[in-house]
C-alpha cells in the first residue's frame, strides 16, 4: 500500500508539472539509503573510497532509531558532524557489506558441459575451462533476514539464488543478467536460469517493472528490456512452455512499464508516433555515487541541479553509463554535467522493445491466444514504421538515435545497427547497407587490433570497456547469434558473445583490473 502511495504521489507532481528543485521524489522512500541528512553527511565526508560501499550497509538495529540517534548526533554537533564521530557512528550501527548474503553453488553446475569438447584450440579449452569454474565463485542467495527484516537492508530480498557479476557489485543487474544467462545456458545450468527468471518476474509483479539493480536506491530505474529475450532463451533450451504460460501475463506488464513510463510522441511531418526513450523523474544525487553527482551539480546553476541529477539516472538506466553518446549536443559535450539522456529516442532501446514485441507475438501464437499475437504483432508494425521514419538514414545506411530538439545523432555508435541484431527491419537489402555503413565507419577493421574509433573520457566508448558494448559490436559483422568459434581474435570488437560475456562475469581481481581501465566511472 506505501508503495502504490509513493506511485500516486509522483503521477500527482508529474501531472501538476512541478519540475523545478525539490518538486522530483527522492528515488526510494528510505531516509538512510536514498535521501536525508544522514545520507548527505556521511557520504560528502568521504568515508568509504566507494560511495557504493555505505549504501550497501545493512542496519544493526531498526531505521527509527538509528534516524534518532543520528538527529541527536547532528543536533550536538551544530548539523556538523565530525569526522571520527561520524565514523564511530557508522561502526555502532551499521553492518559490513555482504552481511546480508552467503555464497551458494549451483546445484546444476556440471564439470564438463558439452560446449568445452567442442573447442579445438587446446589453450583455449582450459581456459574456457577455467571460466566454467568461476560460476561456482559468483553464487549469491539471501538471508531470510531480508525478508522479514527488510527495512534494515538496502538489499531487495529475491526468494531465489543467483549469479552477480563480481567486484564490487554483490547484487543482481537487470541487463547484466541477460549475458549472465547466455553463459549459464551454455553452460547447461538452466534450473539456475529458471530461478534468476523468477526472480525477475516476482519483481514485475510487485514493483511493475524490473529495477536497474537489487538494491531500493535503484528502484524507480529499469535497464534495457531484455526480460522477454531472457524468457525466449530459457524456452529454446528446455521447451517449459509451462512456465511460459505461468508467465506470459507477467512478461506483458513489464512491456506495458515502458509504454506507460517512457513514451514519447515524436512528430515527423504532419505524423506523430510513439518511440521509448530513457527518463528517471527522480531528484537528489544517486546514493551509490552520490558525492560525485553533488560536486558535479555545483557546477551547474542551482536551478539545473534536480534536471541533472534526473539525467543520470536515465543514463544509468541505458545501461550505458557513461558515455559521450549522451552529452552530444549539450552546452559542453566533453562534461557529464552536459547529459541529456531523456532528450534522445535510442537506437538500441527501440530495437529491443521491437524484439519484445515480434517474441511476445510468438509466444502468444504458441500458446494458442491469437487476439493477444495479433496485437504485438501490430504493435511491433508501429514500431517498425516509427524506426524507419525517424531513426533510419537512407543515404547512410543506418540507424541514429534521435534527438527531440536538434534531430538524428550521426555519430557513430555500435548501438546504431541494433536492429540488424533484432531482426527488426523489413527490407533484405537493409543488411548489406548496413555493413557498407559499417566498414565506412571503421567499425569493422581489415588490420589486427581494435577496430572501434569512438573514444572519450566516459566509461562505455572505449572498445576495451564494458562487455556489453563488444558484442553489440559484433551483431552486424557475424550476421546471426556470435558463437565462440566464429569471430577472429584479432577482432577484440566483434567478439563472441561468450567471450564478451566474461567480462561482466569476472573474478574481484580481474574487475579491478576493468575498473582500471575505465579511470573514475562507476560500473556497471
Amino acid at each position: 500500500m506505501a508503495w502504490k502511495t509513493w506511485e500516486l504521489h509522483l503521477l500527482l507532481l508529474l501531472g501538476l508539472g512541478l519540475r523545478s528543485q525539490g518538486a522530483l521524489p527522492p528515488p526510494c522512500e528510505s531516509q538512510i539509503y536514498c535521501h536525508g541528512e544522514l545520507l548527505h553527511q556521511v557520504q560528502m565526508a568521504k568515508l568509504f573510497p566507494d560511495d557504493k560501499q555505505f549504501v550497501d550497509m545493512s542496519l544493526s538495529t531498526a531505521p527509527d532509531q538509528v534516524l534518532q540517534r543520528f538527529s541527536e548526533l547532528a543536533e550536538a554537533h551544530n548539523h556538523s558532524i565530525p569526522r571520527q564521530q561520524l565514523q564511530e557512528f557508522i561502526q555502532q550501527h551499521f553492518q559490513a557489506v555482504g552481511k546480508e548474503l552467503q555464497p551458494w553453488t549451483p546445484g546444476d553446475w556440471k564439470e564438463s558441459p558439452h560446449f568445452l569438447q567442442k573447442i579445438s584450440d587446446a589453450k583455449l579449452r582450459v581456459w574456457a575451462q577455467q571460466l566454467n569454474q568461476i560460476w561456482k565463485k559468483l553464487g549469491k542467495q539471501i538471508k531470510p533476514e531480508v525478508l522479514s527484516q527488510p527495512e534494515r537492508f538496502s538489499l531487495i530480498y529475491s526468494k531465489h539464488p543467483f549469479i552477480v557479476p563480481g567486484g564490487r557489485f554483490v547484487e543482481f543487474y537487470y541487463w547484466d543478467s541477460y549475458w549472465v544467462m547466455e553463459g549459464l545456458l551454455l553452460s547447461e545450468m538452466t534450473e539456475t536460469v529458471k530461478g534468476m527468471l523468477q526472480n525477475f518476474l516476482d519483481l514485475v509483479k510487485t514493483y511493475g517493472h524490473i529495477p536497474n539493480g537489487g538494491r531500493v536506491y535503484y528502484l524507480q530505474r529499469s535497464q534495457p528490456p531484455l526480460l522477454t529475450l531472457m524468457m525466449d532463451r530459457y524456452v529454446a533450451h528446455t521447451n517449459d512452455i509451462t512456465f511460459l504460460r505461468e508467465n506470459i501475463e507477467t512478461l506483458a506488464l513489464e512491456l506495458n512499464f515502458w509504454t506507460v513510463n517512457r513514451t514519447i510522441s515524436v512528430y515527423s511531418g504532419e505524423k506523430s508516433y510513439n518511440l521509448n526513450r530513457y527518463y528517471v523523474p527522480f531528484g537528489g544525487p544517486r546514493p551509490e555515487s552520490y558525492s560525485k553527482d553533488a560536486e558535479l551539480a555545483e557546477t551547474l546553476p542551482e536551478g539545473d541541479r534536480e534536471a541533472l541529477w534526473a539525467e543520470l539516472k536515465a543514463g544509468a538506466e541505458s545501461g550505458w553509463d557513461f558515455s559521450s553518446r549522451w552529452l552530444v549536443g549539450g552546452p559542453n559535450p566533453d562534461s557529464l554535467s552536459s547529459i541529456r539522456t531523456s532528450k534522445l529516442v535510442p537506437v538500441d532501446l527501440n530495437a529491443f522493445l521491437c524484439q519484445a514485441e515480434g517474441l511476445m507475438s510468438n509466444f502468444y501464437s504458441s500458446l494458442g491466444n491469437d487476439s493477444q499475437a495479433e496485437r504485438y504483432r501490430n504493435l511491433r508494425a508501429q514500431r517498425l514504421a516509427a524506426l524507419n521514419a525517424l531513426l533510419w538514414d537512407e543515404q547512410k545506411g543506418a540507424w541514429f538515435d534521435y534527438d527531440t530538439e536538434k534531430g538524428k545523432n550521426l555519430e557513430f555508435y555500435p548501438s546504431n545497427l541494433a536492429p540488424l541484431w533484432a531482426g527488426c527491419f523489413s527490407d533484405p537489402a537493409t543488411v548489406d547497407k548496413a555493413l557498407k555503413y559499417l566498414e565506412a565507419s571503421s567499425g569493422i577493421s581489415p588490420m589486427p587490433g581494435p577496430p572501434c574509433r569512438i573514444w572519450s573520457s566516459e566509461a562505455w566508448p572505449s572498445p576495451l570497456r564494458l562487455g556489453p558494448r563488444k558484442w553489440l559490436s559484433s551483431w552486424p559483422r557475424i550476421g546471426s547469434e556470435p558463437t565462440l568459434m566464429s569471430t577472429p581474435k584479432s577482432q577484440p570488437c566483434t567478439r563472441s558473445m561468450t567471450s564478451a560475456m566474461v567480462d561482466s562475469q569476472v573474478e574481484e581481481g580481474s574487475m579491478k583490473f576493468r575498473r582500471g581501465l575505465a579511470g573514475p566511472m562507476e560500473w556497471p
